[in-house]
């Protein structure tokens, strides 16, 4: 009989991150309390403690947070690139510096496990300033002609799921090319955004350069529809993509959206059955599946489909869900007790429309927001949960004979972030990956970033690339 290593637990230091009881808004340089002294509270979603609590910003704060942008515009947008430059890579070096104990804060902020937070969040979050550093003296050679000019004014609403990347997705570029921001972080996660902004005061960044307003959805509404915002960049759920959609037609903002998906990660019979799994588990479990590129579809080639799922049910039993401060945790905390209601709801559809739900034996805490790593077969196309984003732990698997099969189960959606092809045969990865409508292909890998390479998506996932040279033209004129 084989003895298995019991595990013992590994938490990282709460002690190495300093949260203080109450934050108020960053601008101009400086933290304000809200005009009006409304506050709301930001909750560990692993515990349900309270963490802080965080100024509510007004359409009044939103309107000093634009002008104390547009008023810094001026002089950052007229600097030289090498100089833009030096304040991006200084502010790469300082989150490199501090990324332990930004790590440990967006874990408890966000519930997601320390391994991701500090093994992929952070040093991304560093690459993408250090990245974009680079672009801000070579604008002329970007492709969009001779001395692009920025555009003004960023306005920049992001999500909870990364809240520090998607922070440096949106804020890299855009002072890189010479614009100045207001930045809106989520309702959820606030934490993180408000610590970036003592980082740009270490940096000496230039008062008003960036701006942070804290608050829920009317905060970010306000900032939308601000007159003197230039651009509109948000990354969030479809629903709300489409009403900011809706209120900058007409105007002449700039926009950029990326929205929610419904990833296929298609695995053909000859792939390599134990590469694949981990590829499938790293597509629908990292971050819990809070994922808008999440692999949440997998499609696999019937003659391997019994091999496929019982590696795959084996590999999702060894999963370790619980504490996201312990190292050795997998699957952590999801993120609200509204998003879990949601996981929930679109869960229980699944098994009520015929599906068959499997999840392994998982002992959930008491406390906090849990959804133990969950996988439906016997799905079809029609099923709400082969639809609908979930955005959570949760595996929809479908089959395929063919190819085309699987291109046309592929693109069935309303969505096309991004997709998946595990096969041993480079000329089938090209062939299929061209007749994928995805933003993004990975081919025998998944949810791979780098700051160099686009990110978007078509048809109801947005339009707009964040990252590499594509990403500089959402902050230029051209």
């Amino acid at each position: 009989m084989i003895m298995a290593f019991e595990y013992a637990p590994a938490p990282e230091s709460r002690a190495v991150v300093d949260i203080a009881p109450s934050y108020g808004l960053f601008i101009d340089g400086e933290f304000r309390d809200a005009s009006d002294g409304k506050v709301f509270k930001t909750l560990s979603p692993s515990s349900e403690e309270v963490l802080s609590e965080v100024a509510q910003g007004s359409a009044e704060d939103v309107d000093a947070a634009v002008k104390a942008a547009r008023k810094a515009f001026e002089k950052w947008s007229a600097l030289p690139g090498a100089e833009r430059a030096k304040y991006l890579f200084r502010i790469a070096r300082i989150i490199q510096e501090r990324s332990r104990e930004l790590a440990v804060l967006e874990t408890l902020d966000n519930g997601k496990p320390i391994r991701e937070t500090r093994d992929a969040d952070l040093p991304l979050v560093a690459a993408h300033f250090f990245y974009y550093a680079g672009w801000a003296d070579k604008l002329d050679h970007a492709g969009y002609g001779p001395n692009p000019k920025a555009l003004g004014v960023a306005g920049q609403v992001i999500p909870w799921n990364f809240p520090l990347l998607m922070l440096a997705w949106k804020i890299a570029p855009a002072l890189a090319t010479g614009n100045t921001v207001v930045l809106k972080p989520a309702e959820t996660t606030p934490l993180s955004a408000l610590f970036f902004a003592d980082i740009c005061r270490q940096a000496g960044l230039p008062k008003g350069v960036v701006n942070i307003v804290t608050g829920d959805g009317t905060t970010g509404a306000a900032l939308v529809e601000h007159p003197g915002v230039d651009k509109v960049a948000f990354t969030g759920s479809t629903a709300v993509g489409k009403a900011i959609a809706r209120s900058v037609a007409g105007t002449d903002k700039k926009l950029t959206l990326e929205l929610g998906g419904k990833g296929a990660n298609i695995v053909f019979d000859d792939a390599p059955i134990d590469q694949a799994v981990e590829g499938i588990v790293n597509g629908i479990f990292f971050n819990q599946g809070q994922v808008c590129c999440a692999g949440s579809r997998l499609l696999v080639q019937e003659s391997i489909q019994d091999e496929l799922l019982d590696a795959l049910k084996r590999r999702l039993s060894t999963l370790r869900l619980g504490d996201p401060l312990d190292k050795n945790t997998d699957i952590g905390a999801i993120n609200s007790a509204e998003q879990l209601a949601r996981i929930k709801a679109l869960a229980d559809s699944g098994e009520a429309e015929g599906a068959e739900r499997w999840a392994p034996a998982c002992e959930l805490p008491s406390a906090g927001y849990w959804f133990a790593p969950t996988l439906f077969t016997n799905v079809t196309q029609a099923h709400r949960i082969a639809r609908e984003e979930i955005f959570g732990p949760v595996l929809s698997v479908l089959t395929f004979r063919t190819p085309a099969e699987a291109v046309a189960k592929a693109n069935n959606s309303q969505y096309g972030l991004s997709a998946g092809i595990w096969t041993e045969k480079g000329s089938r990865i090209l062939s299929v990956a061209n007749s994928l409508r995805a933003g993004v292909v990975w081919a025998n890998t998944f949810n791979k970033f780098d700051p160099t390479s686009p990110f978007g998506g078509y048809k109801e996932s947005g339009f707009g690339r964040e990252g590499g040279r594509h990403g500089l033209e959402a902050y230029l004129d051209v």
